[in-house]
């Protein structure tokens, strides 16, 4: 149902209760309402906006000052007029920016006119747009390969870190998807281009290859990482760390420039074209590259290294997205944190003294002395910080709940947190020190043959 924002002497359109306007056909809504506005004299224009996303038909240019007449929040869109002509149509709010009078028209359509005919083409399947211009910000919307959006603004923002340690080439900018989405892009994955007329498609590529090689144009879609993410995943042992270092192999295809992103290696090879040399091999001419696609999910890539030699880095790929894997071992890393939290979060022990856990991850523990030195450093005042970053091998599920890395944010010293292996059960809360040669990598492996075991019972004070 459409309805006006502007005020008409205070007249309002209602339901007719014996049929609803929400059951009849937009276009028809559209007619009766100019009918009824043209029959009040005061009954015009509510103000003026800029179009942001070009139209096709009739054919508007984005940056167009438009008079406004309606605005219908429960339909979401706004009823304009097209320049030269008494046709009024509908648009979605999305794709107007309303100004209200024409003098702040004119403003935001000299201000736009930079951007007005600029769009961009995602070269990435899922590339993020965020709710801030920063890489940690909350993600809002995931573009699909060659998804077309509207670029409004340069802003500033912290460019993403790249696997080397150095920022990413490109800019932040305030973008608009065509469904309505309005957030912020980092511009490395993205191809820029001006559109001044008619639908609004992909920029022209020139492409490196020819599109009659399927294999190719299949492998290309794909993201392809190294097989330490795949084990990851298969074991359920997510290092947050090592995945927001996005390792990957990038071909390059549309850039012209090949990077190898990798735990060993990380290196750039600029190439002319990508040539098929056989079954399921690939040259990148240009540079000694070639890559081997073993099967469907298994990418062999060759290259000649600074001393000649030959070097063979092999990569896969996976269906799960890297973002939401590091948001699905954030929640678990959350979630056993506030389980035990729940379960206390008060612990007391008469030799070792009082755990007391905040919400935020912290931790307080006093009337230790009997683990100083050999636990805790004498300099600490036992405040900190508890970190689930950590893992236990399946031999230790049944009796262990997990594993909890108790960091002293007090101190600065190198052996500053102490690694527990942990229970929770319905008195209290067991905790087993991890001896240094038990960890591998992050995950626990072994433990003491005569481990050290602390038992805290909760507080029931306040209960």
């Amino acid at each position: 149902m459409l309805k006006t924002i502007a005020s008409c002497q205070q007249s309002k359109i209602t339901n007719n209760k014996s049929t609803p306007y929400s059951l009849l056909p937009a276009p028809f809504l559209l007619c009766v309402l100019c009918v009824l506005c043209g029959l009040l004299s005061s009954c015009s224009k509510i103000g003026y906006g800029v179009l942001l996303w070009s139209m096709d038909e009739p054919p508007i240019p984005s940056g167009t000052i438009l008079p406004v007449y309606i605005k219908s929040n429960i339909e979401q869109l706004w009823v304009i007029g097209v320049p030269g002509t008494s046709e009024k149509i509908e648009i979605p709010l999305s794709q107007l920016e309303f100004s209200g009078n024409k003098l702040k028209a004119r403003r935001m359509a000299r201000d736009f006119a930079q951007y007005a005919p600029v769009y961009a083409e995602s070269l990435q399947d899922g590339l993020p747009i965020r709710e801030k211009p920063d890489n940690v910000a909350r993600r809002i919307y995931r573009l699909r390969l060659n998804e077309i959006l509207k670029i409004l603004e340069k802003v500033e923002g912290s460019p993403p870190i790249g696997a080397t340690g150095e920022p990413l080439e490109g800019d932040w900018f305030l973008v608009l998807t065509n469904d309505g989405v309005k957030g912020y892009c980092f511009s490395y994955r993205l191809k820029l281009f001006d559109h001044t007329d008619g639908t609004v498609i992909a920029a022209p590529v020139v492409r490196r290859e020819s599109e009659q090689d399927p294999e190719l144009v299949s492998l290309l879609a794909k993201t392809w990482v190294p097989h330490l993410y795949q084990q990851m995943i298969d074991t359920r042992q997510l290092n947050i760390e090592e995945l927001e270092k996005n390792y990957q192999f990038d071909p390059g295809y549309n850039s012209g420039v090949a990077r190898i992103i990798h735990p060993d290696i990380t290196r750039n090879f600029r190439f002319d074209k990508i040539t098929r040399d056989g079954e399921r091999f690939w040259l990148f001419e240009g540079s000694t590259l070639q890559m081997h696609l073993r099967t469907n999910t298994s990418l062999e890539v060759r290259f000649l290294d600074n001393s000649g030699a030959s070097r063979t880095v092999l990569f896969t790929t996976i269906s799960a997205d890297i973002e939401d894997l590091i948001e699905q071992e954030t929640t678990r890393r959350e979630d056993q944190f506030m389980a035990l939290y729940d379960r206390g979060p008060v612990f007391t022990s008469n030799n070792y003294g009082t755990i007391t856990f905040s919400e935020e991850g912290d931790f307080s523990w006093t009337d230790y002395d009997l683990l100083v030195p050999q636990f805790i450093p004498n300099e600490s005042t036992g405040n900190g910080k508890v970190s689930m970053d950590l893992f236990i091998t399946p031999a230790f599920a049944d009796n262990y709940t997990g594993a909890a890395n108790f960091i002293f944010t007090d101190i600065v010293t190198p052996n500053r947190n102490i690694i527990f292996l942990y229970t929770l059960d319905n008195q209290g809360l067991r905790l087993e020190v991890v001896p240094s040669y038990g960890l591998e990598g992050d995950v626990i492996i072994r433990r003491e043959s005569s481990p050290f075991t602390l038992y805290f019972f909760k507080d029931t004070a306040e209960e």
